[in-house]
């Protein structure tokens, strides 16, 4: 004997998923934790520094 369906319950469960898909490639394309940018702020603060600290004065 087959499982009765309720049609508008599993539509609303596909475009969930369907949504769910969508923002996990989002965040895997654009996301970054907090720490993840922070630590990129950090590096390139340093980077800066190192190179302001080579110049030489005219």
């Amino acid at each position: 004997m087959s499982k009765v369906i309720n049609l508008r319950t599993a539509r609303k469960q596909a475009a969930r998923d369907a949504r769910r898909t969508a923002s996990a490639e989002n965040a895997a394309r654009h996301g970054r934790s907090k720490p993840a940018r922070a630590l990129e702020e950090a590096r390139a603060a340093k980077a800066a520094r190192a190179l302001d600290g080579h110049k030489r004065t005219p």
